[in-house]
């Protein structure tokens, strides 16, 4: 059977090292995620079954208590989130191994860099998609729930408005949304498109040294970190999602225990000599999933494209 091109020659790279590859795509993939290191993570490894069960307890009241009297017991109203496994998603690679030479580091680092790459981006659209159910919305690219950028109060309708500009005080709203929800101020982060940065360096707030820190004071650009605004770190990835109107992009305001990713196989590499084509077959899987966990944690805004 041909292969066409969708294949590595001895004219595009030598054989190369296996055991170095799993490795280095491990740390490529952590280097490039951004949304999974905002959200909670649960470790589903080395256990069987499909749903992870995560116990959602409802909020009690305190009642006062008066002399001689019992205490109020509080009903027990607790339910659960259940969360599917179900994402596998693989890279692979097959590699002609027609010489015995080592492959050129460089070129072994652009295929593992690439595999972690692309394994990294899978996840964060996973998670950056629950954000079309946030705040009630009906989880489609229509974001009923989401609201504008400029005064992050007006809702955003799908076909009606489109996304605008995001500015200090549609910031200031959306925070005061989150409180009004009781949403812990630790934790909260602010996830943009590269199209709303350029909006972002002129807000003074974001830009002012006394109001983001030294350099090196935590603000470091680190996996997507371009500083902070009011307390909460500002994030910019290419993932963040487009709506049903394709002149509006998403962005989201929300607190780590909005959503969850499980991981029940993290990333996993794996190589098999395949005489038929004289070749090494590559592969890097992971299997995981994503579910909201908190719905008033998370708002999701619409942005110019």
């Amino acid at each position: 059977m041909a292969l066409g091109t969708n294949h590595v020659t001895n004219t595009t790279g030598a054989t190369f090292i296996p055991e170095l590859w799993s490795d280095e795509i491990i740390a490529a993939y952590k280097q490039n995620l951004v949304m999974a290191n905002l959200v909670s993570k649960m470790s589903f490894k080395g256990k069987k079954g499909d749903t992870l069960h995560i116990p959602k307890p409802t909020r009690g009241a305190a009642a006062l208590k008066a002399a001689s009297t019992q205490v109020t017991l509080i009903a027990a109203t607790e339910t659960e989130i259940q969360v599917l496994v179900n994402k596998h998603y693989e890279y692979s690679r097959l590699i002609e191994d027609i010489t015995e030479t080592q492959a050129l580091a460089s070129l072994r680092k652009f295929y593992t860099g690439d595999a972690g790459y692309a394994l990294a981006k899978q996840v964060d659209v996973d998670l950056i998609q629950l954000g079309r159910g946030a705040a009630g919305g009906d989880g489609t690219a229509a974001y009923d729930g989401a609201v504008l950028a400029g005064d992050g109060t007006t809702a955003y309708v799908d076909g009606t408005n489109v996304g605008n500009a995001i500015t200090d005080a549609g910031i200031r709203r959306i925070i005061q949304t989150l409180d009004d929800a009781d949403v812990p101020m630790d934790g909260r982060c602010l996830v943009l498109p590269p199209s709303a940065r350029n909006t972002m360096m002129g807000l003074s707030r974001f830009t002012e040294q006394a109001f983001t820190g030294e350099v090196g004071g935590g603000n470091t650009i680190r996996n997507g970190e371009i500083g902070n605004v009011y307390g909460v770190k500002v994030y910019v990835t290419t993932n963040c999602d487009t709506a049903t109107t394709a002149t509006t992009r998403l962005g989201m305001m929300f607190h780590k225990d909005a959503f969850v990713l499980a991981e029940q196989m993290g990333v996993r590499s794996q190589t098999q000599y395949k005489q038929e084509y004289l070749g090494t077959l590559f592969t890097s899987d992971m299997l995981y999933g994503v579910k909201e966990l908190r719905d008033e944690a998370a708002v999701s805004i619409a942005l110019v494209a």
